[in-house]
């Protein structure tokens, strides 16, 4: 099965150099059935040397069991769970059914994989493979994607092949190696030695290069004596060939082949218990061993390939096929006993419908939704009553969502809504169809989806009713859809809250405040934030939209801290993209622009490996900001156009905002003051609140161009803003604007005091260029030279490069003799990832303690710091601790 395979074997050995040396790598073969990726995979565990090999395959089966296929792969190395954290050894166990768990984030699995797997490495190189990825369960491909996708320096390698169906086996980002049809001359070398001649060609041309297909069609031309028809599909010829190969048994052993394919864990007790029911004896699977189309070893029965598995299960009638799934209902354990009994069913069975519940309901517990989904919906179909049916459809739903798969939510939401009239069941579906249109790109039809839910629910229900029209709100808001906005403050100003609930105040404040009409929604926000207590991390994340709103940028970069430290403590890493982006966000506006930087790096990851874009595409924008403030025109445009794309695409107006604003910055930098202030205004149609962020940036094209008329609107709007937060970075950004237009030394003064009450060094340095520029043009040289020369240091602290050489050229024009450029700081050369893991190891945690806050392996981090050190010129955990970071 390698004929001709030189280059892949090659890309294998090179992988497997790769984790010797340790370093860690993914490889992901794809191609149809036949193709060669099984043997392969052999072959990378023969060639792994003295290395841990681990293996799994995935099955095609009805049932999905959540986490079957991980747990198969980690059972080997499970006795070493208490060597993780906390968290994640509970999250592991749990997702194995090893122990109670409540519910937990299912990325937590995948994180908990790649340190147990990392562990594991830490000993000699290990290589894991899976075979056939496109049937693993759905829990355990989104934990191994994870982990796959966080692999640094651990000294892994990991081998996946699958189908190249285009959804069989999502791998966006991994390397993948797509397998060919053999050469004629490859090829021919496979046939079979006793292959008519009339038949060579034949088999050749139907096989079209497919090693499976070459070898199995000329073998069953030559025992038959077949003669082919027309082509066919490749992967129905080759199930004739297969099927033909079983029908050529013994009866028993057909029937004991049939039970072993439908009993997917291949676990070989079970399959002899069952067929012992079916009185078939234990030794009727000699002749399948022998034929070479299984083999039985650890106690499992592994069939030769996939299509002989489907062979031996689809060639008895469907009567016996219901017959041997009722037998191996009573030899498995209790969720796989309802899937069982469910398959071998032949209509409504509410019995058979409540242990699959019950079924779904376990797998919550282990946040297996993809699992809980499916259960739900068989035991819809085998529901007796339509009630009964709607509501499993509608928590299959729900299910589906939090799996992430927003198509399936979608479908089985509509489904449902068709089989009932309950105001409760129905609101559930639709947050979960509201869910999905977020997911596929329109904030302002999930918006509306609430809205119409909780209207049928208000009365009620009114909690699930306010919980659904403040979502409302904030898709909305994201959608910059004011009157929807107004809609969801209108209905909930009438639920009926308890006393001490002002969620509809605020509410209504946002909605006032998107509408335009800050003088009435302001102080409603503002209220609301003054009496704001949140204590969980739900509570928090609905006020941190309301502390942005209210432009508190103080207490949101205290909140965000909190929410990131807290999502990473307890595990909820898919909050994190969101958390991070608020807090890169708001350290961003008070020019922490390194701390942004890494932050919304590590965030973007997560976002991707998590499958949230919306997420990502912010990021990105926060990410593409920074570089147009340093100058990397290239790095910028490549980040910032694929977000606006995508907002323009998806109807999300908040969520491109920041790459546009980027793409405006990179064109003030680069004195194409045109340029930025067309897509500065054009983007400044939408929300007030994010328009007064943009204003003063604004104001400084329009004034360069001589147009300072365009921008007295705007600056209205941001003075209003300005006043009522009473905010003093507010106030200084709006006195400069005011000192710009107006040609105002006051005003700059002004600007300068305000700075000293908000600590924003990259705004204070903009105010101060450009007063030094105001100075120097009317000849106030001596004085314009201080200002002048803080504004330099302060942008090439910050990096700021552009705005640093601006700064120099007019010292120079100020008559500075000499210019002392700021040395660059010790830790200049440390990556992002590097300065993170320095300042969490400076505090004394530890590799492990990194590792589960940085969703990292703890070799990795043994790694950033091995690079790291040499780059501080120091080589110890207590030299590290003298360091002052925050100057790196």
């Amino acid at each position: 099965m390698l004929q001709g395979r030189a280059e892949e074997i090659r890309v294998i050995e090179a992988l497997l150099a790769e984790a010797r040396s340790g370093g860690s790598g993914v490889l992901v073969i794809k191609a149809a059935p036949g193709m060669g990726k099984s043997a392969l995979l052999d072959h990378a565990a023969q060639a792994a040397g003295g290395a841990h090999v681990l293996r799994v395959a995935g099955v095609q089966m009805e049932a999905e069991l959540p986490f079957a296929a991980l747990h198969l792969l980690l059972r080997p190395v499970l006795d070493r769970l208490d060597t993780l954290p906390g968290p994640q050894a509970a999250a592991l166990r749990g997702a194995f059914g090893l122990a109670e768990v409540t519910e937990t984030d299912r990325f937590l699995v995948g994180l908990a994989a790649l340190t147990l797997l990392s562990e594991l490495a830490g000993e000699r190189p290990l290589l894991c493979l899976i075979d056939d990825a496109q049937w693993l369960d759905h829990a355990s491909a989104s934990a191994l994607l994870f982990a796959a996708r966080r692999l640094r320096s651990e000294g892994i390698a990991l081998v996946v092949a699958a189908r190249d169906d285009h959804d069989a086996f999502p791998t966006a980002g991994l390397h993948e190696l797509r397998l060919h049809g053999l050469v004629r001359e490859e090829a021919e070398r496979l046939l079979d030695d006793r292959l008519p001649a009339h038949l060579r060609e034949r088999v050749l041309k139907e096989a079209d290069g497919n090693p499976l297909a070459l070898i199995e069609l000329s073998r069953a031309a030559c025992e038959s004596e077949l003669e082919f028809g027309g082509p066919l599909p490749l992967t129905k010829r080759l199930r004739e060939a297969f099927a033909g190969r079983v029908h050529r048994l013994p009866e028993p052993t057909r029937t004991m082949l049939a039970v072993a394919a439908a009993e997917d864990t291949g676990d070989l007790g079970i399959v002899l218990a069952a067929a012992g029911t079916l009185g078939i004896p234990a030794d009727a699977l000699e002749p399948a061993e022998l034929a070479g189309l299984v083999r039985v070893t650890s106690g499992l029965v592994r069939f030769h390939h996939p299509l002989l598995r489907s062979a031996a299960y689809q060639g008895p009638p469907s009567s016996q096929r219901r017959a041997i799934h009722r037998a191996l209902a009573g030899s498995v354990s209790t969720d796989r006993r309802g899937w069982h009994l469910a398959v071998a069913a032949t209509g409504p069975d509410e019995q058979i419908a409540d242990a699959l519940e019950r079924s779904a309901e376990r797998a919550r517990a282990r946040s297996g939704y993809a699992a809980m989904a499916a259960a739900y919906e068989r035991a819809a179909q085998l529901s007796a009553d339509q009630e009964h049916q709607a509501r499993r459809l509608a928590a299959a739903a729900g299910a589906a969502s939090e799996a992430g798969q927003p198509s399936r939510a979608a479908e089985l939401s509509t489904s449902a809504e068709q089989l009932t009239d309950d105001p409760l069941t129905l609101a559930r579906l639709a947050e979960v169809r509201a869910a999905a249109a977020f997911d596929e790109g329109s904030p302002q039809q999930a918006a509306r989806i609430l809205i119409q839910g909780a209207a049928r629910i208000a009365e009620i229900a009114p909690q699930p009713a306010a919980r659904m029209l403040v979502s409302a709100s904030h898709n909305a808001w994201f959608a910059g859809a004011t009157e929807l906005s107004a809609e969801a403050a209108r209905q909930l100003d009438r639920v009926a809250l308890p006393p001490g609930n002002d969620l509809a105040g605020v509410t209504s404040g946002l909605a006032l405040v998107l509408g335009g009409d800050l003088e009435t929604g302001y102080p409603l926000v503002s209220d609301y934030l003054r009496q704001a207590s949140p204590s969980s991390i739900e509570e928090q994340l609905t006020t941190a939209h309301p502390v942005f709103v209210a432009g508190r940028l103080d207490h949101a970069l205290d909140l965000s801290t909190s929410l990131a430290a807290r999502c990473r403590a307890e595990g909820r890493i898919r909050l994190l993209p969101f958390v991070l982006d608020q807090l890169a966000y708001s350290q961003l506006l008070t020019g922490r622009h390194r701390d942004a930087r890494d932050n919304a790096a590590d965030g973007l990851q997560i976002a991707l490996d998590t499958g949230q874009a919306h997420h990502a595409t912010g990021l990105r924008g926060i990410l593409a900001w920074l570089a147009a403030v340093e100058g990397d025109e290239e790095r910028c445009r490549a980040v910032a156009e694929d977000g606006v794309r995508f907002a323009l695409t998806h109807s999300g107006r908040a969520v491109g905002l920041l790459a546009t604003w980027a793409l405006a910055m990179l064109d003030l930098t680069q004195g194409r003051d045109q340029a930025a202030l067309d897509r500065l205004q054009a983007r400044r149609r939408g929300s007030s609140h994010f328009s007064t962020r943009i204003v003063a940036d604004e104001v400084e094209a329009a004034v360069r161009l001589g147009l300072p008329e365009r921008v007295l609107e705007p600056l209205a709007l941001f003075q209003r803003w300005t006043e009522l937060s009473g905010e003093a970075w507010a106030g200084a950004l709006a006195a400069r604007c005011h000192a710009l237009i107006h040609d105002s030394e006051e005003h700059f003064t002004r600007a300068l005091d305000l700075h000293k009450l908000a600590d924003q060094p990259y705004e204070q340095a903009r105010t101060r260029l450009a007063y030094g520029e105001w100075l120097r043009r009317r000849r106030r040289k001596a004085e314009a030279r201080p200002h002048l020369r803080h504004a330099q240091e302060a942008f090439e602290r910050l990096d700021a490069r552009p705005w640093a050489d601006r700064a120099a050229g007019e010292l120079r024009a100020a008559g500075e003799a000499t210019l002392t450029r700021r040395r660059a700081a010790p830790g200049a050369q440390l990556t992002a990832q590097e300065l993170q893991v320095l300042r969490l190891a400076a505090t004394g945690a530890t590799n492990r303690d990194i590792a589960a806050h940085l969703i990292l392996s703890p070799r990795t981090v043994g790694q950033h710091l091995y690079k790291a050190f040499p780059k501080l010129g120091i080589s110890s955990r207590t030299e590290l601790a003298r360091l002052d970071l925050d100057q790196l």
